[in-house]
């Protein structure tokens, strides 16, 4: 039994380095090789205050523990975790929301130009000495220009994304659960009716059971030959078998990955297209990103031990500490 009178949080699995190390200045922390209940030793069950995680949390490892208050996830998505097993026993659930929306839309934008012009082709045709040897690069059958863009999912960063996007004067649409009236961009009251009405749709919901395999084959053939698909949100919300054949027999032009069903495994049929842009999920992806979603993990512990209250619970566990 320890004598440390510090909440003691455990980290299953994989963390960011900076979380690892701010922890323990106002933490005991235990780190397992996986959220794995049987790695759950008895005085670890009875101490645990809180677990720091990376969209990883399966019910059966939550309820080996008997005193958990708080989950906090290093990510914005937290699909991986079983948030209604949580939420029955009052643990607050946290991610790490705005600290990555201008990283994430950067990456979007980059995802739809690299996809239109095939930037990554062509720089790859230089470095090969294809430009001295054969000439220029063919010219890309398509553009940016006279495009209509579709976002699904009007969220924060996907919100970002439309910023980003007036300034190429393209119009914008949008499909969400309800219309906004904060926003004057075009509502479309279903992704089918946005996709028959665009050519370009950009992809940043949750991954859920509502939105799995929202985007799939009647999605595409709506969107058309010119169509363009754009995924910076969840990987399940794409049908990639769907996807894969809508590249190759031309049913849409082109599509902009940087998440993936199975991560990190991505489907060789998709590997094998040049008109896929593949990316391994590294919208946010950058240092200064990074440790700010580190940060707010931490942060989000601290304050729910030192005020009661969490930085950024998720709706599902809007909770205070009790006592």
């Amino acid at each position: 039994m320890s004598s440390d009178h510090r909440p003691l949080i455990v980290v299953p699995g994989r963390m960011h380095p900076r979380v690892l190390a701010r922890l323990p200045g106002d933490f005991e922390m235990v780190q397992l090789d996986a959220a794995d209940p049987t790695l759950v030793t008895p005085d670890l069950a009875a101490r645990a205050a809180g677990i720091a995680t990376t969209n990883r949390l399966p019910a059966d490892f939550l309820a080996a523990f008997e005193t958990v208050e708080i989950v906090a996830n290093f990510s914005v998505g937290y699909d991986g975790i079983d948030v209604d097993a949580a939420a029955a026993r009052g643990v607050v659930v946290t991610n790490t929301p705005d600290v990555l929306n201008e990283e994430v839309a950067d990456t979007a934008i980059a995802l739809l130009l690299n996809s239109l012009r095939r930037f990554p082709a062509a720089e790859a045709y230089l470095r090969a000495g294809h430009w001295a040897e054969k000439g220029p690069f063919p010219l890309t059958p398509l553009s940016l220009r006279d495009r209509t863009i579709g976002i699904y999912g009007l969220g924060r960063i996907g919100q970002a994304i439309a910023k980003r996007l007036e300034g190429f004067g393209v119009p914008i649409g949008y499909h969400t659960r309800s219309k906004r009236e904060d926003v004057a961009y075009t509502y479309y009251p279903s992704l089918k009716a946005m996709a028959e009405e665009v050519d370009t749709l950009i992809s940043i919901v949750p991954g859920s059971d509502e939105t799995r395999h929202t985007l799939n084959a009647e999605i595409f053939q709506a969107l058309g030959p010119r169509g363009v698909v754009i995924n910076v949100g969840r990987g399940s919300t794409l049908d990639e078998a769907a996807l894969a054949a809508a590249l190759k027999d031309g049913t849409i032009a082109a599509a902009g990955l940087d998440v993936f069903e199975n991560e990190p495994h991505v489907p060789q049929a998709l590997i094998a297209l040049e008109n896929a842009t593949l990316l391994p999920h590294v919208a946010s992806a950058s240092e200064d990103t990074r440790n700010a979603m580190a940060d707010l993990v931490v942060d989000n512990l601290k304050s729910w031990f030192a005020t009661g209250a969490a930085l950024t619970p998720v709706p599902e566990t809007p909770f205070r500490r009790k006592g």
